[in-house]
């Protein structure tokens, strides 16, 4: 049991439902985008009967779109099948208090099948829950931790939405990348995440601004991979519920405003053996001293890593993001401590890492952690080597593999991809290929305000 202040054992729930402490239960779980669904339990009714039965959800769940409208295509839910529930099973090693809200705690979900007992393959807390599996039946683990970066603007989300999103006032008015003045001004918000994360058992290292104008980054400490998605997951929630009752906004999406940084996830990966870092070892790369694992483990992911792509970037704006000279990667390269590089390698002996620079702040943290294992596990199987490492600057290479340019041609590698199917099994494969599928085709569908502005009275 996790002892840190706001995480809970079951007993400790009971006895804070009986002071009436806690009067609310959350139980949630993620759709495909990342965002949290569930349940607003009562409490004296997730002691007496959910913590032990669980409850339903409806499946078409993992099968809607943005705007909740359940999509036709799907093998796993659909109007023919009439759409049933699948069970909600609380994992108690999530369960916390939720501190930024009121007398609540919150505790996260495993989707299963009613018929057969088993995790819905689908969902992306089993998917990544396989990966995790498949590691340890080669007597590995890892830990990982994400860097979430994310813009804050001074109209609320009701506000921003009256204005169609656009025309925000960002929170602050240059760029503040470390800059210790202008964040104060913003403290009011960062603040409050800060203390309500570290007071709901996600312990925080730091925030600090970034380089875009009301730009920061909200840095947690790392942990066990499963544990890391979950609190990736709980941040961003308790985040836009903070600027909820602040009256301001956050935006996650990967390119905000086309002038603008993007803003990115950094994820930080190590493969540990019992309590040895397995990345470390006798062979010496340039300055790192690395092992078999190290270089197995990189070479797959990286080797794999356009296959994976919709993953990692799964959205059409998050193309928008990889830019040259922007902070994120345009190309596929590894180099020690090069922040052009999309895997850039960090620390020595205890602490050596990959920093993959290439997600998002808009990724699904179960899907991006689960395809880094997938591409690394096939390293380690198959004895892949990386590259020659990179020195220099990758954005004026020549000769390396390009980051996919679109969505769509992401989908395309991942959809036909022998090895997506072998990974995460052909059902898996399937559905989120017609997921990423229906995203490239609602945008292109849509008519934009660049068109309105590029032709509207000039064409």
């Amino acid at each position: 049991m996790d002892t840190r202040p706001g995480r809970l054992a079951l007993e400790d729930l009971s006895a804070a439902v009986e002071s009436g402490d806690i009067d609310t239960v959350i139980v949630a779980f993620t759709d495909h985008y990342g965002r949290l669904h569930g349940k607003r339990v009562d409490a004296t009714f997730f002691i007496d009967d959910v913590a032990d039965a669980g409850t339903h959800g409806c499946d078409y769940l993992l099968t809607v779109d943005m705007e909740m409208e359940p999509v036709s295509g799907y093998a796993y839910s659909n109007w023919e099948l009439g759409y049933g529930d699948f069970h909600m099973v609380p994992d108690f090693a999530t369960l916390r208090e939720a501190t930024w809200l009121e007398a609540t705690a919150i505790v996260l979900c495993d989707l299963v099948d009613d018929a057969t007992g088993e995790y819905v393959s689908v969902a992306p807390r089993s998917m990544l829950r396989r990966q995790i599996a498949r590691l340890t039946e080669l007597g590995l683990r890892a830990k990982a931790a994400s860097e979430l970066e994310y813009y804050i603007y001074e109209e609320s989300y009701r506000k921003a939405a009256d204005q169609g999103f656009s025309g925000l006032t960002p929170i602050g008015w240059y760029s503040e990348d470390y800059h210790l003045l202008q964040g104060a001004r913003e403290e009011f918000y960062n603040s409050a995440v800060r203390k309500n994360l570290s007071g709901s058992g996600i312990p925080v290292e730091s925030s600090k601004g970034e380089t875009g104008r009301g730009q920061h980054e909200m840095n947690i400490r790392y942990a066990d991979i499963l544990e890391m998605a979950d609190r990736h997951t709980i941040m961003k929630l308790a985040m836009k519920d903070i600027a909820d009752n602040l009256g301001v906004s956050v935006t996650f999406m990967a390119k905000p405003e086309t002038g603008q940084a993007g803003s990115s996830c950094h994820i930080h990966l190590s493969i540990w053996d019992g309590d040895e870092n397995a990345f470390v070892g006798n062979t010496q790369v340039g300055p790192i001293a690395c092992s078999d694992v190290f270089l197995g483990f990189l070479g797959g992911w990286m080797n794999r890593a356009q296959e994976l792509m919709p993953m990692f970037a799964p959205t059409v704006n998050s193309y928008k993001r990889f830019q040259e000279a922007s902070w994120a990667p345009t190309n596929i390269a590894w180099s020690y401590d090069n922040r052009t590089a999309g895997f850039r390698i960090v620390g020595s002996g205890p602490s050596l890492r990959i920093e993959c620079r290439i997600p998002g702040a808009d990724v699904n943290p179960y899907l991006v952690y689960a395809a880094a294992l997938a591409g690394g596990i096939d390293g380690l199987e198959q004895a892949t080597k990386p590259p020659e490492m990179f020195t220099g600057d990758v954005y004026a290479a020549q000769d390396l593999e390009a980051v996919p340019g679109t969505l769509a041609a992401a989908v395309s590698e991942f959809s036909n991809s022998a090895f997506v199917r072998d990974a995460f099994i052909d059902e898996v494969q399937q559905h989120y290929a017609r997921f990423y599928e229906v995203e490239v085709a609602s945008f292109d569908a849509a008519v934009t305000d660049w068109e309105r502005v590029r032709y509207f009275d000039r064409i």
